[in-house]
Formats: C-alpha cells, structure tokens, sequence
C-alpha cells in the first residue's frame, strides 16, 4: 500500500496527489511515468511523475473518467493499492544550448522536472504555457522558477498573450536561436506545435499519450507509429522524435478508444443489471 500525503485541487478537474512511493521516488527520472490501481477492483492507469521530494512522488491529472475521479476523491492518509514504476525511458538530458518547454492544459505537469534537469545541465530554459482559459492554467509559479523565462498564452486571451501555444513558439523561433523543444499536451496540439520547428530543423520532443494498459510493452495497445515503425509508447517512449510521429494515427487510436469507452458507459448506463438489452 501507498499512502496518500497531500491531495488539492488545482484548476477546474485537475488535481495533484503527492504519494508516499520510495521505490519509484529513489529511481525516477525527468519523462518517467507510473501505472497505479487505487483498489483491488480498480484499473491500471498510467500518470506522469510530475515531482519527487524525499520518498514522495506527484501526480498530476484530470479527473475525465471513473479512476481518475475515484483518486480526485482520494484523501490523505488513504491508500493507493498497486504502483508500479518508474516506467519509460527518461528526457535526454544534456546541454543543448537553448531549450524550449511548450505545454498545453494537464500537459504543462510534465515540464518543471524536465526544465530544472536542463537548466541544472547547463542549458537556457524558456517555458511556454498554453490553456484554454486563464482559471485552467496550472504550475505557473513553479515554471517561473524553473526557467530563465516563461511565457503565458490562453486561448480566450483571459492571460496575457491571445491564441495558442504554437503562435508564441513560432515568435521564439524567429526571433533567436533555439537549439531543442519539448512539446507536451492533447494530440493535436503536439502536432500543430511541433510543425512550427519542422521546417527550421530544430529537435523536437513530444510524450505520447496513448491508451497503456501494462506498462511493459507486452499488452500493445499504446503502440503508435514513428519513423514509419511501429513503437510502444510506454518501453520505446513515451518521448519520440516529434518529426518521426505519425500523429494522424495516433489521433485515430485515441478516438477509437475514447468512442469504445463512451459506448460501454452509454449501454451501462441503460442497462445497468448488466444485461445489455439481450434476453
């Protein structure tokens, strides 16, 4: 068991669990992730480790389904059943030169661990924040001391700059040298983002996020396509080359998965015995 030290709330849906795991806090590197099962009933989810401190890991997610509205409920000093990690290959982290950490709603959780390993290898960090609106942004405080210089951008122009992730990273590019980016958030998002640094070559990073199951590459559900072979997300990433992805099937695994799950919670909900309408 896997005691719960601290749960808040951080924007609409999203919420943050720190957990006593000293295994997983002892080997955890910047891009790793976790698979938990909160009880014996519940399902494997897997969660990006966005923080250690001591023998504490955090996570941060949304609250969009059953597990992850079941841990949003979860208070401290309530156990967590199963937790196994840290699982993933970690960031390269090494002195690039210039870096960027461009991060879309939930996504901005992954990119403090990521941008202190950078700086602290000698690197010049710059974040950018993109969310819908200005209640959603999340970690704002933290980027900032984190990296050399942040940028805020929401869609709706509630903070600062109106518009997208996307438009501010194009600006960076044109304005200075920008030697490596990471770009974490919706599928989509990476995909428009990191269009902005293919035609100037600049490595780019992304973590995907696909359906995982296991965790260890055998279950193949999280595999996606990169450099036109296919790769599990979960042993093989979850951070690719963003120019070698094949987003388009990416977006069509996860809406066929996310249209799988609405059918199940449509046909529970309207025979909730189980019988499914059958005789």
């Amino acid at each position: 068991m896997y005691p719960v030290e601290k749960a808040t709330q951080l924007a609409d849906r999203v919420y943050q669990v720190w957990i006593h795991a000293p295994h997983v806090a002892r080997h955890a590197a910047p891009g790793q992730f976790v698979v938990i099962r909160i009880d014996e009933q519940g399902e494997r989810i897997p969660l990006t480790i966005s923080g250690v401190v001591g023998d504490s890991i955090r996570l941060i997610y949304m609250a969009v389904g059953k597990t992850t509205s079941q841990l949003a409920r979860c208070r401290s000093g309530e156990p967590i059943r199963d937790i196994v990690g840290p699982l993933g290959r970690p960031t390269d982290i090494r002195r690039y030169g210039t870096c960027v950490l461009v991060g879309g709603g939930v996504g901005i959780a992954s990119l403090p661990v990521i941008a202190r390993a950078l700086r602290a290898a000698g690197n010049r960090v710059v974040g950018v924040l993109g969310a819908r609106t200005a209640s959603l942004l999340i970690l704002e405080e933290e980027m900032r001391d984190s990296c050399d210089e942040v940028f805020i951008t929401t869609d709706d122009g509630s903070r600062d700059r109106k518009g997208f992730a996307a438009d501010v990273l194009r600006d960076l590019v044109a304005s200075r040298p920008i030697d490596a980016v990471w770009v974490i958030g919706p599928a989509i998002m990476m995909k428009v983002t990191s269009g902005v640094t293919k035609e100037k070559g600049i490595l780019t990073f992304v973590s995907l996020n696909p359906v995982m199951v296991d965790g260890t590459g055998m279950c193949g559900s999280c595999r996606v396509r990169v450099g036109g072979q296919v790769k599990f997300a979960c042993v093989d990433g979850p951070e690719f080359d963003a120019h070698q992805v094949d987003f388009d099937s990416l977006m069509q695994r996860l809406r066929m998965y996310q249209d799988e799950e609405k059918q199940a919670m449509d046909q529970f909900q309207a025979h909730p015995c189980g019988c499914h309408g059958g005789t």
